[in-house]
């Protein structure tokens, strides 16, 4: 499927990596098996059944946010407290996303993907029936288990289980509905509270989880590599005090008078962080694996991706609100203009496989960053004066922009890892992912919190909204320098060049 080390596969093993998987019943395999290895007949049903299953977690993620004033009114808690609900999640993410190639190369991908779906269907209903804000924030922490085990394991499947030269159009439907859940998150979640109630939010995920376990198991292939080692329980500890620290970390930024311990839970996982590099450096299987920045095409696409996604980080929280408390728009209102962010992710899955056919990985990343930094910088002109059409077109072009983007990076990234590392690289990749979102949304806010300060404004006004669009456009423009040192020539074969 993917590039491998010399020696380490042999022409029948490549070809077999071309053979259509058809209607065969998932069964459990090895990569190293040629005559099991899966092919790409099946790859949008493949795709589809685990961008639903990323889809329902990242929709969770946004609509919680417009359901917590009426939830802190039940629960009786001043609505600041219920950022724990929040905090919960990410803390889960930040343990868990490490372990997850581990505990699929140990089970089986397919198996724990199952479960993890199973784990957030049943923190789901948990959330459904809390009747205080302590067990609801354990029921999201659960919910958290599931979907730091949902996302990367999802990732590989996909990885494991679709042909190298379908890969592209594969991971274009894969990310449409991930991306597209927090840009409806909004609206949606709006009118649920308004006419079904909060507590609807979450159940609507036990229909769509459980007819998601059973496709899974219909047409998923369980294809997984040897168990190789020991779990890395040191290096678990050391990774989850560090990502948990610094994500929570810089969560805490944006908390009012929660700066000091910000800073103090930063300090606390770069101490963490560094004690895990020493750790993993005497370790032949690491629970995340530094070494595999020694791969030229991984190390790019994670550092031009990183700085890519604080954009898409920072999106669904500037543009809602530069739409409601600058422009005075309704949620639903603020949810339907950023609908169109939603609509360019959307249009360029048909474009992106032949966008990168005709402009290869290198030139299609520079041209496409370029003008994807433009067009978000456009983001923080606008102004009462401007039609609301022209607003509209200008977001739904950055949507299909940023979608080119996270499609040439989700693909290239894994173009010369071999099968044996795949897990490692999706947990790599995903936990890092995970830490541009946050620090997108937390450069955001401090970002537009300093511009009010230093221009008096208790309320952000435009010119502050203008001061975050500008910083974070900054900041991922830098991907340029990324995105110019790749080959050529790089994923010439997932191009189709």
């Amino acid at each position: 499927m993917f590039r491998v080390s010399p020696g380490s596969t042999t022409r029948s093993q490549q070809e077999s990596d071309r053979r259509d998987l058809g209607g065969a019943p998932p069964t459990t395999t090895s990569c190293e098996d040629p005559e099991a290895a899966p092919g790409s007949a099946n790859y949008r049903t493949v795709a589809l059944i685990i961008a639903c299953a990323m889809f329902m977690e990242a929709f969770d993620a946004t609509v919680l946010a417009t359901a917590l004033p009426t939830m802190a009114l039940e629960f009786h808690r001043p609505a600041p407290q219920m950022g724990i609900a929040l905090t919960a999640y990410l803390l889960a993410l930040a343990m868990l996303i490490p372990a997850s190639g581990a505990a699929a190369d140990r089970f089986g991908a397919l198996r724990v993907f199952r479960a993890a779906i199973a784990l957030f269907v049943l923190g789901s209903l948990a959330c459904g029936l809390a009747s205080n804000l302590a067990a609801f924030a354990v029921a999201r922490f659960v919910q958290g288990i599931g979907g730091a085990m949902m996302m990367p394991v999802g990732r590989l499947v996909l990885l494991r289980s679709v042909a190298k030269r379908d890969m592209v159009s594969a991971m274009s439907w894969l990310l449409v509905p991930a991306h597209i859940g927090p840009m409806v998150g909004p609206p949606i979640g709006g009118a649920i509270t308004a006419y079904l109630g909060w507590r609807w939010i979450f159940w609507l995920n036990v229909p769509i989880g459980l007819l998601g376990i059973m496709l899974a198991g219909r047409f998923l292939a369980d294809v997984r590599e040897p168990w190789a080692g020991r779990f890395d329980l040191v290096g678990f500890v050391l990774s989850a005090t560090s990502l948990g620290c610094l994500l929570v970390g810089f969560e805490a930024t944006s908390w009012p008078g929660a700066v000091r311990f910000a800073a103090a839970l930063i300090a606390i996982g770069a101490a963490s962080g560094a004690l895990y590099l020493r750790h993993a450096a005497g370790r032949v299987i690491p629970i995340l694996d530094p070494s595999l920045l020694g791969v030229p095409t991984f190390r790019l696409s994670m550092i031009g991706g990183s700085l890519t996604r604080i954009t898409s980080g920072a999106q669904p929280f500037l543009q809602p609100l530069l739409m409601q408390v600058a422009f005075g728009m309704s949620a639903v209102g603020s949810g339907l203009m950023t609908l169109a962010t939603a609509i360019g992710f959307f249009v360029m899955k048909g474009v992106s496989a032949s966008l990168l056919r005709r402009l290869g990985y290198r030139h299609g990343l520079v041209l496409m960053g370029l003008l994807s930094s433009s067009t978000y910088a456009v983001c923080g002109l606008f102004r009462p004066g401007w039609p609301l059409p022209v607003m509209f077109a200008v977001m739904l072009v950055s949507g299909f922009l940023m979608s080119f983007q996270f499609t040439a990076y989700n693909t290239i990234a894994y173009d010369e890892i071999d099968s044996a590392r795949m897990s490692a690289a999706t947990s790599f990749y995903s936990t890092f992912q995970q830490l541009a979102l946050s620090f997108g949304v937390c450069t955001a806010s401090t970002a537009l919190h300093i511009s009010m300060v230093l221009s008096g404004h208790v309320v952000p006004a435009f010119g502050d909204f203008a001061a975050a669009f500008w910083t974070i456009t900054a900041i991922s423009a830098t991907a340029l320098f990324a995105n110019l040192r790749f080959d050529r020539d790089a994923g010439a074969e997932l191009a189709g060049r």
